[in-house]
């Protein structure tokens, strides 16, 4: 009688390999597609075997994470002020958001500012928290590079909080929010964070908070000064945006130049 051979089950080693090389390509897949892929690809493995390796390894898919846009009704909510704006120089206008990092332990929440002319991202922050204070700081250091006209920002809470608006008022900068529901209208800075999570955080492991606000800091600097851009007619956001504070105040001061602009800060 003819006994078919049976194949050799995969060691734990290569199979943890063969996971993260499906989760990283995939980092929306959970232990059941991931299975599937394997199997598809000809490794003998079950459902049980992938889900425990993915526990031990910290591996989870990139599902939906806090709603981070959530509005207070108590709040005034201000009007849309780049509709039909042609904005054509840096600091006329800039947009603000926040975006949730999933960390092996919990969330980090990361507020970036970009300046809508140039793409230059010219402040964030990093919390463990979504509170107005993490904004703030990271508006307080993107003042330290240029003074917008406008801020436009999602409903969120942070963003009509009498902290907020009393500071953007007390600065002379003109409160703007985006239609509910209309994303696009802080289009920006939301492919900015399409980018970070491409390019940087989904392709990497961090281990600590300090880890990851490492190298946030790197990719920013690489966005900013490195990082050629298409609609910029290839050229970096650093490029565009200090030629334009060039033209409009004849000089730069050097401390303000594309190597010491980027300010961060992290809130615990």
């Amino acid at each position: 009688m003819y006994y078919k051979e049976k194949a050799p089950e995969i060691n734990e080693v290569d199979l943890l390999n063969a996971i993260r090389d499906v989760w990283v390509r995939r980092p929306f897949y959970g232990y059941r597609r991931i299975t599937a892929q394997l199997r598809a690809g000809g490794i003998k493995v079950n459902r049980k075997r992938v889900q425990r390796l993915m526990g031990v390894a910290g591996i989870q898919a990139i599902f939906p994470g806090p709603n981070t846009s959530r509005r207070n009704q108590l709040h005034k909510v201000h009007p849309y002020l780049l509709r039909d704006l042609k904005i054509t120089r840096a600091n006329q206008a800039w947009q603000v958001d926040i975006t949730y990092l999933r960390m092996q332990n919990g969330f980090m929440y990361l507020v970036a500012l970009i300046d809508v002319h140039s793409r230059y991202v010219v402040g964030w922050a990093l919390s463990n928290t979504l509170e107005t204070t993490s904004c703030l700081d990271a508006l307080k250091s993107a003042l330290m590079i240029g003074q917008p006209e406008i801020i436009n920002s999602d409903q969120g809470c942070q963003f009509t909080s009498e902290d907020w608006v009393d500071f953007l008022r007390e600065n002379s900068i003109k409160i703007s929010m985006t239609g509910k529901g209309r994303c696009h209208d802080n289009i920006y800075i939301e492919r900015f964070w399409r980018s970070l999570k491409r390019e940087e955080f989904y392709l990497h492991e961090y281990d600590s908070v300090k880890a990851l606000k490492k190298a946030l800091h790197a990719y920013i600097e690489f966005y900013n000064r490195e990082r050629f851009h298409q609609s910029l007619d290839y050229k970096t956001p650093a490029d565009v945006y200090f030629a334009e504070e060039r033209r409009g105040f004849g000089y730069v001061d050097e401390s303000f130049g594309p190597d010491s602009a980027l300010r961060d800060v992290c809130t615990n």
